[in-house]
């Protein structure tokens, strides 16, 4: 296959890559249990925050791409680079928390789909998923590994299907998703910040900006765009594409969870949704077997599509704070300390959910603990983005600067919001 960095007449499905594998991943269990709760506590008045969140969304995953595609280093060895070491090292210990507690939460919920799906013991099915995900992303050459994450991101497409399976008012859905009935009660305020935290999330910065140089160092002729800028143009074009769908992706899924649970379970009266198995299982009386099915497979495979994506983003982190070889081009034996670290965290994730730890209150303090590092993390990124020393003649544009500021911005808010509305 023809690089997408040298082939200027390549396909856009060749140039999707790590945009559409983190925004698929956005959407992972824990998301999707947030997603869930959404629809059936609030019914269509929480579509907007998908539709608001998504040029956020591409604007600072645009900014992370980028950093990592023009210096040909992750985020965490620029920030040893360039910043003090107790940033470096509050940042990738704060990200190695939340992350180690999502996969806790995630294998935990892909074991219950597949015991909703055949029956059996949860947490064996939940041991298993773990380990295949790290045996996977250990010993699979990353080329190969790639093309196996971007087919993994088809599974998203159970929870899109689910919303023709029922009857949609999409007048009524128009109408609450452009002009919706924003409530100020604490409840509400608590809900949009999950979302908020949910679709924009520090391990997604790590993973895009570590992808693009993965997808650099896979291809003999590329070059970080500081050193061989005629590349740029095709690069910058991929980048803005892969982006742009891959968010798009995303945001399509969310909004599609929302609606099916809104036009089923909150019509229903049920509101009161904790996980994604919670919200399979409540689906099935009402929307059919069917639409249980395809909502417990979606669980499922977005998971073995986000454990990789969160252990990764740790081992790219800690490989970039304290100077390791690390690539999942490499062998073990090759990158020793980076893939010890995707397997003692996918290793710990597994080990909790057999401790007393509720998995609901590890999720709130990941998402709080995601939501604050998020704030520092996207403050950095921008100001590296436009440093010459770091991005040569490539500093973001105005616009670009402007959006990413925004994001910054939004997700500080969503941040007091949720310390506030507790």
């Amino acid at each position: 296959m023809e690089p997408a960095s040298q082939d200027k007449d390549a396909s856009w499905l060749k140039k999707l890559g790590p945009g559409l594998i983190t925004g698929a991943a956005d959407d992972d269990p824990s998301g999707i249990a947030t997603y869930s709760q959404a629809g059936a506590q609030f019914g269509f008045n929480m579509l907007w925050t998908v539709l608001f969140t998504y040029p956020f969304m591409v604007g600072i995953q645009l900014v992370s791409a980028r950093i990592g595609r023009v210096s040909g280093h992750g985020l965490a060895t620029n920030i040893r680079l360039h910043y003090p070491s107790w940033l470096l090292y509050s940042v990738v210990g704060l990200l190695l928390i939340a992350n180690t507690i999502n996969i806790a939460a995630d294998v935990s919920a892909m074991g219950e789909a597949l015991k909703l799906i055949v029956g059996g013991p949860a947490q064996l099915y939940a041991v298993a998923f773990g380990v295949v995900s790290m045996l996977l992303q250990v010993f699979v050459p990353y080329r190969r590994y790639v093309r196996l994450l971007k087919w993994l991101t088809l599974a998203l497409l159970a929870y899109v299907v689910t919303v023709f399976v029922e009857h949609i008012p999409w007048s009524q859905v128009l109408v609450s998703a452009l002009a919706p009935q924003i409530s100020w009660k604490p409840e509400y305020i608590t809900t949009v910040v999950a979302v908020f935290g949910t679709t924009i999330s520090p391990y997604l910065f790590f993973w895009q900006a570590s992808q693009e140089v993965e997808d650099q160092l896979a291809d003999p002729r590329a070059q970080p765009l500081i050193k061989a800028p005629e590349q740029a143009a095709v690069n910058f074009e991929r980048i803005k594409l892969d982006t742009y769908v891959g968010m798009g992706f995303s945001n399509l899924v969310a909004f599609s969870i929302i609606l099916t649970t809104a036009v089923t379970l909150n019509l229903h009266g049920i509101t009161d949704i904790q996980t994604s198995a919670q919200a399979a299982t409540a689906l099935r009386p009402i929307a059919g077997e069917f639409a249980f099915m395809l909502f417990s497979a979606g669980i499922i495979g977005t998971g073995l599509l986000a454990i990789p994506v969160l252990a990764g983003s740790s081992a790219y982190a800690m490989a970039g704070a304290f100077k390791w070889k690390n690539s999942l081009e490499r062998t073990p034996m090759q990158a020793k300390h980076f893939y010890g670290v995707i397997a003692i965290s996918t290793l710990i994730g597994i080990m909790l959910g057999f401790t007393a730890i509720d998995p609901i209150k590890a999720l709130y303090w990941s998402a709080v603990i995601n939501g604050v590092i998020s704030v520092p993390i996207m403050i950095v990124m921008m100001l590296m983005a436009a440093r010459p020393d770091i991005m040569g003649r490539f500093v973001i544009t105005t616009r670009l600067k402007a959006m990413g500021w925004l994001a910054t911005l939004m997700m500080a808010a969503a941040v007091l919001a949720m310390l506030f509305a507790r």
